[in-house]
């Protein structure tokens, strides 16, 4: 490929080659390839500390056109480490834009590639699997690239949590407000806190590393597990921190990486997906009310279905409707419950947001059996 000014290239680990126009910054980048299917929200999309270190290819054709926004962030940062789209809009058209994503991606140093057959990439990797990519617009030696390519970890066994979550804790949200719940920080996101303070919850937001003394002296009403990037398998230092979160008696609720780790701290088994859910229009069956919801996702682990139903404390009561796979479960001799998929749906359907109203009520009734 022939080194000119709007050039840029996408090599998967595969050895597949696909050629397209450079976008964002100039440059090289590196993660696991992923797709997601959401036709809007790409802001905060970016934004989401769980896709923390992978590269995106968004189904929808257009990227861009709306611009970007101060207020429809995720995070302070963009975390993805890349971007693959069919056609990038440096023009927008919304008056409530602050800038164009292209100079959005340029003052975060997001390298991207446009004009790309994305339909065909994607059904690629539907078909081969999740595999590490490479993007570069400076770069257009085929050879060079497999060499940085080669050096780049697996997303199975890697812990990336410590790189999005709080180093120190911080507050959110009204301090005169009913309730007090600490939220174990994995990469959250702020809908997230954004959905508790709406529900007259104060929060203290720990690092991941907190210990349970440390938020247990706060005198909380209840704990939020966070999502967040990775492999929760080898996160030991959080699964046993949550195997005493969940023993302390307080109601807890998950979110997909905090229900991941949950799910191991009650000796159930989670694994890598062939290539993961991610978007904002996936089919999730609630199998105590046996209604469905449209649910917004973004998880490249999954726990095991089978290691849960064979487990005579756990309730399985969510099911992905496309594949089977387990998106809920609860504890039935504690107040705890916890879900795959991303409840406060930013972007997404509002359709799982009686969750946060559910634990809200775990926690009203644990303070009614404390005063009793």
């Amino acid at each position: 490929m022939d080194n000119t000014e709007n050039n840029a290239i996408l090599l998967l680990e595969d050895g597949t080659v696909m050629q397209g126009n450079a976008a964002g910054l100039i440059g090289t980048t590196t993660g696991e390839i992923c797709f997601n299917t959401g036709m809007t929200g790409y802001q905060e999309i970016f934004t989401d500390p769980s896709y923390y270190g992978q590269i995106m290819i968004t189904t929808t054709a257009h990227i861009g056109n709306y611009g970007t926004s101060n207020e429809e962030v995720e995070s302070e940062n963009v975390n993805i480490s890349g971007l693959v789209c069919k056609k990038f809009s440096d023009v927008f058209s919304r008056d409530f834009a602050d800038t164009s994503l292209q100079e959005y991606f340029e003052k975060h140093k997001i390298v991207a590639i446009s004009d790309i057959d994305t339909r065909k990439l994607v059904r690629h990797i539907r078909d081969k699997g999740a595999m590490n990519a490479i993007i570069s617009s400076e770069v257009f030696d085929v050879e060079e690239l497999k060499k940085k390519l080669a050096g780049v970890p697996s997303m199975e066994g890697l812990e990336l949590s410590s790189k999005v979550c709080t180093k120190e804790p911080f507050f959110f949200g009204d301090k005169n407000a009913t309730h007090k719940v600490a939220v174990l920080d994995l990469g959250v996101k702020k809908s997230i806190l954004k959905c508790l303070a709406e529900r007259d919850c104060y929060l203290q937001v720990f690092p991941m590393d907190a210990s349970l003394e440390e938020m247990m002296a706060w005198n909380p009403d209840g704990f939020m597990l966070s999502n967040g990037p990775g492999d929760p398998s080898v996160m030991d230092q959080q699964i046993e921190t949550v195997k005493q979160i969940k023993d302390a008696g307080l109601p807890v609720f998950g979110i997909c990486l905090g229900h991941q780790i949950l799910a191991i701290s009650c000796g159930l088994s989670t694994s890598k997906m062939f290539n993961g859910h991610r978007g904002c229009n996936h089919p999730v069956m609630n199998m105590e009310t046996g209604k469905g919801e449209i649910t917004s996702q973004n998880h490249g682990f999954v726990v095991d279905v089978e290691s849960a139903e064979q487990n005579s404390n756990v309730e399985v009561t969510h099911k992905h409707l496309n594949d089977g796979t387990l998106a809920g479960l609860r504890l039935k001799d504690r107040n705890v419950f916890s879900v795959q998929y991303h409840p406060e749906a930013s972007p997404g359907p509002h359709d799982s947001r009686y969750l946060f109203d559910n634990f809200i009520e775990n926690i009203v009734k644990s303070k009614k059996l404390v005063s009793a």
